[in-house]
């Protein structure tokens, strides 16, 4: 949310402007951090026709954050000024809408408030894992390690997704293909043809024949009907995941099913092992890198999890005692956890236990999406032979008789 604020500095100076928080009471915990005294604070009303539809499409993507954390690893680790570095990176950006995000960063850091303090206005586009690296590399005097540790793993992050979506971009645009050649067929080009099938007295017709006239007639009937359910499911779907138990019910479900429930789960592994690894070498306490870990893994499964191992450790035990516990985390990803406590070499384990199930999961979507592949062209293929026989031999028959 964006709110106006109209402030007082320590100099008397009255200051107005805008800041972005998830709630009222943050907004001010920002501007307080900046040194300013709130005398006022509005949330911005923005209407449809008022919002800038431009920024709408045209909003940072996380290319542009890991351009801009690289950016700002050599910047640090050059003795570059902060301020300086920010307004350069800000004349070179082409995305308008990410050159203020950086601009407002600048201006925040000139009215004294840290780096992560500025970021922290700015929390939809960076997030609460990336901020908490940033104050703790500030905290530490370690911020360019800690800018580098965010560089390298939103790489990984962008690499990863960028594999699987490739894999499955194919196999994706093939069926959505099919569903929308199969509609136009239905109800354009199939009732022409079965209507002068009909009009010219065929009377024995195949059962492929029949399926067709009957499938075809209720889609043609019931079209608005079938669209109001469809797009009602859909609607409905949405909305029950938004809910607590309906989250909870639709991630037990994605690690849980079957085949792709695999490929989901060593997903959620390797993003654990990494964003907690990442944590931890950063100089990130243990609790804090555990319940940053629990906001950004995704799942509300693997954060209950997570969660609890937080309240295990916080009394003196392990985070390989809880998981191992669970299902959800296998024998192999609990015991090098636990061999890497033993050693007090948890990063470094954790960060093989990434590398492990990251692999895994790389091979099991390109294995998926070579399975699926064939599996398309032959329910391609049988629609396509069914559709013919069900068309042609009414006309071959109807051709013989005359």
């Amino acid at each position: 949310m964006e709110f106006l604020y109209r402030a007082k500095q320590q100099s008397g100076e009255l200051v107005e402007g805008k800041i972005e928080a998830p709630s009222e009471d943050q907004a001010v915990t920002l501007l307080h951090q900046k040194n300013l005294v709130v005398l006022s604070l509005e949330p911005v009303q923005k209407g449809l026709l008022g919002q800038d539809l431009l920024s709408a499409f045209n909003k940072p993507s996380k290319k542009d954050v890991v351009m801009f954390t690289r950016q700002m690893a050599t910047l640090v680790d050059a003795d570059v000024p902060l301020v300086e570095g920010l307004y350069t990176m800000a004349r070179q950006v082409e995305k308008e809408s990410f050159r203020k995000v950086i601009l407002s960063i600048a201006s925040s850091i000139e009215g004294g408030a840290s780096l992560s303090v500025a970021l922290s206005e700015h929390g939809k586009v960076f997030g609460k894992f990336y901020i908490s690296l940033v104050r703790t590399g500030e905290v530490s005097g370690k911020l360019q390690n800690a800018l580098s540790y965010l560089a390298d793993y939103l790489e990984r992050s962008s690499s990863l997704n960028s594999k699987i979506r490739g894999a499955l971009t194919y196999p994706a645009f093939i069926l959505c293909a099919m569903i929308v050649i199969t509609i136009i067929l239905m109800t354009t080009v199939l009732p022409q043809l079965l209507s002068i099938i009909k009009d010219a007295g065929v009377t024995d017709l195949p059962f492929t024949t029949k399926i067709l006239v009957a499938g075809t007639g209720f889609i043609n009937k019931f079209i608005i009907p079938l669209l109001v359910i469809i797009i009602g499911l859909v609607f409905g779907f949405f909305y029950s995941i938004k809910t607590p138990r309906g989250r909870e019910r639709f991630d037990n479900f994605k690690v849980k099913m079957p085949q792709f429930g695999k490929v989901v789960r060593n997903l959620y592994l390797a993003r654990v092992a990494e964003t907690l690894s990442t944590l931890i070498k950063a100089g990130v306490p243990i609790l804090e890198g555990l319940t940053i870990t629990s906001d950004v893994v995704g799942n509300v499964i693997y954060k209950r999890i997570l969660s609890e191992a937080v309240e295990n450790v916080r009394g003196g035990g392990t985070i390989s005692e809880i998981f191992e516990k669970y299902k959800e985390f296998p024998a192999l990803f609990t015991s090098m956890l636990a061999i890497g406590e033993k050693t007090g070499r948890t990063d470094f384990m954790l960060e093989n236990i990434f590398k492990f199930y990251k692999t895994e999961s790389e091979n099991d979507v390109q294995n998926l999406s070579q399975l699926i592949e064939p599996v398309l062209i032959l329910i391609l293929g049988v629609g396509v032979a069914g559709l013919v026989s069900a068309v042609l031999l009414p006309i071959y028959s109807l051709v013989g008789a005359g």
